[in-house]
């Protein structure tokens, strides 16, 4: 059974991750993950909003919608841009071998979700990524 725990919508800048890091952390422990494991999906959320911000949104404004979904023991975390629609085939991590600061925020997504999706948004305007996590695994 599906329950919609978490639908907020806000301003695609920096300076309000602080916020979201909190709804997600928040909404997590109260489906039950438990703190470690919702440590890391809320630094996981926070990459995925700041490579919108920086690469879906760049000098443009924008908001961005954060919804979190229970699904029994699994959390979908969907996130949605009104920005310029991204080529999906383009978004990868940079090889882990180049050692150098940054380009790792997908590499990281990845690592802490069980199941990653980026789609083009509605009406062929901004992104959607949905990742989706067991609470306890």
């Amino acid at each position: 059974m599906q329950r919609h725990l978490l639908h907020q919508r806000f301003a695609a800048q920096s300076e309000q991750l602080r916020q979201v890091r909190e709804w997600v952390r928040e909404t997590a422990l109260a489906s039950g993950m438990n703190e470690e494991r919702t440590g890391r999906i809320v630094i996981g959320v926070n990459e995925a909003c700041m490579n919108i911000i920086t690469h879906a949104y760049g000098d443009t404004q924008g908001d961005i919608i954060l919804d979190i979904i229970q699904d029994d023991a699994q959390l979908k975390i969907q996130l949605t841009d009104f920005a310029r629609t991204v080529d999906c085939s383009t978004i990868k991590s940079r090889d882990l071998d180049d050692i150098r600061p940054g380009g790792l925020g997908v590499h990281f997504i990845h690592e802490v979700m069980d199941d990653v999706s980026y789609l083009p948004g509605k009406n062929g305007k901004g992104n959607i990524v949905i990742m989706k996590v067991s609470i306890n695994p």
